[in-house]
C-alpha cells in the first residue's frame, strides 16, 4: 500500500486498482500457469489487496465478504455503501 495516509476516497480508489491488477493477472494466469513473474506479480498485488480490504474494515466497516468478521459488528445493512451519497 501507499506509504501515506489515505483517506476513505482514496483508499477506496486503491482498493479498485490493485483488485483490477489481480483479476487482470488472474485471467493471464488462466492460459499461462507456470509463468513465476506472474504468479509473483499475482502474490503480490494480492497482498496488497487483502491489506487495503483491512484497512478499509478497520476504519469504515467491511467493503467485501473477505473482510466481514461473524464475531464483530455485522453491519452490512445498517452502513452507507462507498457509492452511496458521495460517501466514498
Amino acid at each position: 500500500m501507499r506509504n501515506t495516509p489515505m483517506n476513505r476516497e482514496q483508499l477506496f480508489h486503491w482498493i479498485n486498482e490493485v483488485s483490477f491488477a489481480v483479476n487482470d493477472i488472474t485471467l493471464y494466469l488462466d492460459t499461462h500457469p507456470e509463468d513465476e513473474e506472474a504468479i509473483s506479480y499475482f502474490n503480490h498485488y494480492s497482498e496488497m489487496r487483502r491489506k487495503a480490504l483491512r484497512t478499509y474494515e478497520e476504519h469504515y466497516g467491511p467493503l467485501t465478504i473477505d473482510t466481514a468478521s461473524p464475531t464483530g459488528n455485522w453491519c452490512w445493512a445498517t452502513q452507507k455503501w462507498p457509492w452511496e451519497g458521495g460517501n466514498c
